[in-house]
Formats: C-alpha cells, sequence, structure tokens
C-alpha cells in the first residue's frame, strides 16, 4: 500500500472521527437544553396507583337474609335495594310496641281521671268537715243548759276533728295525683312520649330489615349469602363510586423539594396506555411516609443501619368527565408526570373544607310516617 493511500485512510478517518464527536457534543447540548428547558421542570414517578372510596354495606338490624338484588360487577343506584332481611321478628316488634303505646295512654287516662275523683274526694270531705261543725255548733248551746250531755259535744268536737284530717289526707292524695300529670296534655305526657318513641324506633327497625345503596356505584367483594344471618356491623358487601377516584403517586424525598398543592399533572395507565392522558392536579401531601403508617414500622435506632429512600404519597384529584369517558379502577398502575414550573402554592393541603366531602341521602327514614302512625294510635286510645 503506498503512503498516499494510507494518508488519505488517515485523513477519513479523523474526519468520521470528528463528525462522531461533534454529533455526540450537538446531542449532549440538546439533552441539555431539553433538561433545563422540559425535564427540569418536571417530576415523574411510575409508583402511583389509581384510589378511591370502598363503601362498606352492613345491616342496622339483625334477621336472616332473604333476598340478593345484586352481585359483583354490577351497577347499583344510590337507594336501590340490595338486600332483603326476613320480617317476622321486625313486624311481631312494631306490634308490641303498638300495644305497648296505646296502654302507656290509658294508663295515662287512668291517672288523668284519678286527679278528678281526688278532686271530688276533697270535696266530700270539705262537706263533711262542714255538717260536722254544723253539728258542734248546735250542740254547745245545749250542753250550757244540760240538754245534751258533754259526751255528746265531745264527740261533736271529735268529728270536727276527724273531718279536717280527712281532708288533709284528701288534699295531699289530690296533690300527688296532679304532680304526675299537672301541666301537660294527656299525648305529650312523658311516659306517652316514651311509648312512641319505642314505636318509631320499632317502626324504623321495621324499614332496615330493607338494606339499600348509600351511593351509586359497583359492587364488589360480596360475602353475603341467602340465609345467612346478618348482624349490625357486619360486611355485607362493598360498593365503589368510579366518579369519586383519585391517584396516589409515590415520590421519592429528593423527589418533593419542588412540588406544590395546586400543580398540574398528567397520568397515563397502563390500562389504555400513553395513547389516553388524564388531567389532574395536587391536592395534597401525605403526613407522612409509607414506612411510617404501616403496621409494622421501621425501627432505625439500631447498630445494623442502612438508609432506604422513602417515598410519600402525593393526592392527585382527576377529571371527572376524563372519567367518565375512559373509567379507571381501584388499584390500577399509572405513571405521573407532575408539573413543578409553578413552586408558589402551598406545601401543605388546605384547611378542612365547611361543606360535607362525601354525602348521601340514601339512608335518611320519612320519620314524619312514623310519627303520624304513633298520633293515629294515640288518637285510638284516647
Amino acid at each position: 500500500m503506498s503512503t498516499d493511500t494510507t494518508k488519505t485512510n488517515d485523513s477519513k478517518r479523523k474526519t468520521v472521527l470528528a463528525a462522531i464527536t461533534l454529533l455526540f457534543l450537538a446531542a449532549g447540548a440538546a439533552y441539555a437544553v431539553y433538561y433545563k428547558a422540559v425535564l427540569s421542570k418536571e417530576q415523574e414517578t411510575d409508583n402511583a396507583y389509581v384510589g378511591g372510596n370502598l363503601v362498606n354495606l352492613s345491616s342496622q338490624v339483625a334477621g336472616n337474609v332473604t333476598e340478593i338484588r345484586a352481585d359483583e360487577t354490577q351497577m347499583v343506584r344510590a337507594g336501590a335495594t340490595l338486600i332483603k332481611l326476613d320480617s317476622a321478628d321486625a313486624d311481631v316488634a312494631l306490634s308490641q310496641a303498638d300495644a305497648r303505646l296505646g296502654a302507656a295512654v290509658r294508663q295515662q287516662r287512668q291517672r288523668y281521671a284519678d286527679v278528678a275523683q281526688y278532686e271530688a274526694t276533697v270535696a266530700l270531705r270539705k262537706l263533711q268537715l262542714k255538717t260536722a261543725e254544723d253539728d258542734l255548733a248546735r250542740r254547745k248551746p245545749l250542753a250550757a243548759d244540760h240538754t245534751v250531755s258533754g259526751e255528746e259535744v265531745d264527740h261533736a268536737r271529735q268529728a270536727v276533728d276527724n273531718a279536717r284530717a280527712a281532708i288533709a289526707v284528701a288534699l295531699r292524695q289530690a296533690e300527688a295525683a296532679q304532680a304526675g300529670v299537672a301541666g301537660v296534655p294527656l299525648a305529650q305526657h312523658p311516659l306517652v312520649q316514651a311509648a312512641k318513641a319505642d314505636y318509631v324506633q320499632a317502626w324504623l327497625a321495621a324499614r332496615r330489615n330493607t338494606i339499600v345503596a348509600p351511593v351509586s356505584g359497583y359492587v364488589a367483594k360480596r360475602s353475603v349469602q341467602i340465609g345467612a344471618r346478618a348482624t349490625p356491623g357486619t360486611s355485607l358487601l362493598s360498593i365503589v363510586p368510579l366518579d369519586q377516584l383519585w391517584v396516589d403517586a409515590n415520590f421519592k424525598e429528593s423527589e418533593l423539594r419542588d412540588i406544590r398543592v395546586g400543580q398540574d399533572a398528567k397520568i397515563e395507565a397502563d390500562m389504555y396506555g400513553s395513547k389516553v392522558v388524564f388531567h389532574g392536579k395536587v391536592v395534597g401531601l401525605s403526613a407522612g411516609t409509607g414506612s411510617a403508617f404501616s403496621l409494622l414500622p421501621a425501627q432505625n435506632a439500631s447498630g445494623n443501619w442502612i438508609k432506604v429512600v422513602q417515598r410519600l404519597p402525593v393526592r392527585i384529584a382527576l377529571d371527572t368527565k376524563e372519567l367518565a369517558e375512559h373509567p379507571l379502577r381501584i388499584g390500577l398502575s399509572t405513571t405521573v408526570t407532575v408539573d413543578v414550573s409553578k413552586t408558589d402554592g402551598p406545601v401543605l393541603g388546605a384547611a378542612m373544607p365547611q361543606a360535607p366531602v362525601y354525602s348521601t341521602q340514601a339512608l335518611a327514614q320519612p320519620l314524619q310516617q312514623a310519627a303520624t302512625a304513633a298520633d293515629a294510635i294515640v288518637a285510638r286510645n284516647l
């Protein structure tokens, strides 16, 4: 090979190496610009999962399950009947409460009537005292001229004393009878009201044999079976409202420096891939790391200590319209990217709002109907 050919190859090789070097330098500069302009303004983590409310449904009364009207994965509306219990015991208890209320009204009627009876007794005792005093007054002049004996006068005087004592006893009896009923109509008497409250409670227990959905959502974790004995507090099934979801993104300690409440976030769910992007906002940071709230918190005060980078859950609120178009499920994996370019927001979440965060009217009972039924029982026994 000639010297000229060798020099030519060396020149080409140097040119190629220089071009490659310049290409790497250009790529590095481009990446530096991209990092400064974009990546440094974002924090991303794939340790993020969809969270939501898991509404456990339980019975307020005891009873055997006779009907189950919803099953796993089915959509239910708030107020819809899901489970029915055997109502025999509740119906008997309601009949007993009806009878006790009627008996309480009749007992109070007797007490009110006793007041009139004692007042009549007082009036009778007063008449007897007047008669005894008149007899004594007639005998005193006759005793002076020995027309009647002194013994008769003594008996007349004793009759007056007895009549006065009888009046005192009758007055005390009348006062005792009035103390139990004075100042209140019969229908408003405390004992009648207590029996009325017992009736309303039994009426509510009878209605609560029908268990309704407190919220709209999808049935999950159904454990109740036909014929099973439902007791208060025992979970029967769960309802997941898929319009009340959020994302818990677990960022490393070093990634939390610029994260603030109110920052925008983009969420990609593995379920839909990168074609569907959800938009949300940072609404708060947890008050402690996951390890601090675990069942067995780590004890780092030991000789053999190894530092482990901790992660802090960051709550991301989702757009309800986007959730309606692309429903998510609790526990799905996501990738969260938070725009940290604006750092003027607060680090901690806002104070508790005055209005309820969640509420339901599905469990409200028409107490006025129970009160009307109780009033009818009272009126029937008056």
